[in-house]
């Protein structure tokens, strides 16, 4: 399957009280609907999806980049809830009201994060990962992520800074491409799909690991907003082909459990990539749930 990419439309930065500053991409008119997009792991705002969809729907899609990658300087301090005062700050600026989101794969708990701290007005979880040191999901992991989250658990400075002198955006490549289902790296290995997102990878990292790392961390512990307490509505989007091991080992199906108000769809036919595959579709649920 070819994709149709396109660079954003529009890339902005704000500066803040504390100094630092806060950079995010956008695609689609300026006057269309807000959708905001947090993306996957170490990815930055430059790498979008659904470029069809977006016009079709009349979506303004942001990606504001998290601290320390891309467009927006670390934090030394980041957490879920930092980085919620980030994006409240952008929407301040931008004058918008609380939007729905889309979190794709580790961008998916910082969905969360904003609906906890209502920012949104709702959730698509798209192959999300899960709250993989909720004991139940933790039980159902392989060894080799339940030892991460362990490791983490344990010393979680000690683990950033270990990881830290060994991951660079082209060692997460090689991750990304090893832990992926054929039906995904047939899509992300197309020269334009494989030069945009290493690409992402690259700006991901261009102000050091630091920032990557301390999402991974984040992501891999408990989170302090927990999907209980969520009542925005929250649409979960798997596909049964995707063999990501730091996913939802089973495909949402606790996750789901634990929103109050959640639908869930496994889709049988495809990976982890349906974030670019099932644009469209994961839009248009997300605009008529928000």
């Amino acid at each position: 399957m070819t994709l149709q990419l396109v660079a954003p439309d529009r890339t902005r930065h704000i500066g803040l009280e504390d100094g630092r500053r806060v950079g995010w991409s956008e695609w689609g008119t300026a006057h269309g609907t807000p959708v905001l997009f947090c993306t996957g792991a170490g990815m930055t705002s430059s790498f979008g999806f659904g470029a069809g969809a977006l016009r079709e729907l009349g979506v303004r899609l942001l990606c504001i980049d998290r601290p320390g990658l891309g467009g927006s300087a670390p934090d030394p301090g980041k957490s879920f809830e930092s980085y919620a005062r980030d994006v409240q700050a952008v929407l301040r600026s931008e004058g918008i009201a609380p939007p729905p989101v889309v979190g794709f794969s580790q961008g998916a708990p910082f969905a969360v994060a904003l609906a906890g701290a209502n920012v949104v007005s709702a959730v698509a979880i798209v192959s999300g990962q899960d709250e993989l040191a909720y004991p139940p999901t933790k039980q159902l992991l392989p060894p080799e992520v339940a030892g991460m989250v362990a490791a983490i658990e344990a010393d979680r400075p000690g683990f950033e800074a270990s990881f830290a002198s060994r991951v660079d955006a082209e060692g997460l490549w090689a991750l990304i491409i090893g832990m992926s289902a054929p039906t995904d790296r047939a899509l992300y290995n197309e020269p334009a799909f494989a030069a945009a997102y290493r690409q992402s990878l690259a700006e991901g990292f261009a102000q050091g690991p630091g920032g990557y790392v301390r999402d991974l961390t984040l992501a891999m512990s408990r989170w302090p907003t927990q999907p209980e307490s969520i009542t925005v509505p929250v649409s979960l989007w798997y596909g049964k082909l995707d063999t990501s091991p730091v996913h939802s080992p089973d495909f949402g199906a606790t996750l789901r459990s634990r929103f109050p108000n959640a639908t869930l769809h496994v889709l049988p036919d495809e990976g982890g990539s349906l974030l670019w595959t099932r644009s469209r579709e994961i839009l248009h649920e997300l605009l008529r749930a928000g």
